[in-house]
């Protein structure tokens, strides 16, 4: 199915869309409607969505001007890393979506945009991500963000893929968000009608399928994995009830413990909402 070109105005649409629907569902760990956390609120990730929006969406940028002008004006409105991971994600999603032709669907819009992208979208990427600087970045024998880099935006990516989820969809076409996510997602609204109620299904099967990246650059694999044993228990009674308010409580008492322990499964938030955006635009 042959998919039409998006104007900046609906990306932007649909981008600030999917940052506000990932935050009214309860992502233990994570801030949302229910509770802030991490020194952050609700109203930080708010504002950034709204500040970001429209920049990522301009027309006329490459995918590294998406990723450091939505960076720069999100640090000048909240001050702190809020959304670096989402606008990873999310540029070359819309990137595709704007520059697509009448013989591309969404998907192969998106294999050419990544393997357009050029050491030019190296070097601001690895800006914004210092700009940004998100916990637990540490250093790299090669291909070093705090280095110039000296390759193209994908091959940093696959430098980078075996410790960070987010640089592994740029070296697999996005496989946990375009195949997983969107079928999880709408499994989720098939058995509960609810976007904040599947939204969280979404978000607990990203949590369970991998170690989350951010936790485990901050704190270690090992911890990483417990977080994630720890969802699969979660889940297993999610998807059990036909009402998730009943499980609700042990949410939001996994979501303090999560909290109360430092440990913030950015990533898996992160790819939530790309996969709300690329569900929207498909």
């Amino acid at each position: 199915m042959m998919l039409k070109k998006y104007t900046p105005e609906q990306l932007a649409k649909a981008y600030k869309t999917a940052c506000m629907a990932e935050l009214q569902a309860l992502k233990p760990g994570n801030v949302h409607v229910f509770a802030d956390g991490h020194g952050m609120t609700i109203h930080d990730f708010i504002k950034s969505a709204d500040v970001s929006a429209e920049v990522i969406a301009q027309p006329d940028l490459t995918v590294g001007e998406r990723v450091l002008y939505a960076v720069e004006v999100t640090q000048q409105a909240v001050g702190q890393n809020t959304n670096l991971g989402v606008l990873l994600l999310c540029a070359p999603l819309i990137h595709a979506a704007l520059n697509i032709n009448n013989e591309q669907t969404l998907q192969q819009s998106l294999v050419y945009t990544l393997n357009q992208l050029t050491v030019d979208d190296a070097k601001l990427v690895a800006k914004a991500i210092l700009l940004a600087s998100p916990a637990g970045l540490g250093g790299s024998a090669l291909h070093d963000v705090h280095d110039v880099p000296n390759v193209t935006l994908v091959e940093m990516m696959h430098w980078a893929q075996d410790k960070d989820r987010i640089a592994w969809q740029y070296a697999n076409t996005y496989h946990d968000v375009a195949v997983f996510g969107i079928t999880r997602y709408a499994e989720a609204m098939v058995k509960w009608q609810n976007p904040a109620w599947a939204v969280a299904a979404l978000y607990l099967g990203l949590l369970t399928r991998h170690p989350d990246t951010h936790i485990q650059r901050k704190y270690g694999e090992a911890l990483a994995v417990k977080v994630m044993q720890e969802a699969h228990e979660v889940e297993a009674d999610y998807w059990a009830t036909d009402n998730p308010k009943l499980v609700q409580k042990r949410l939001l008492a996994w979501d303090a413990s999560l909290k109360l322990r430092g440990f913030n499964p950015g990533t898996s938030a992160d790819l939530t909402v790309a996969t709300l955006l690329l569900t929207s635009l498909t």
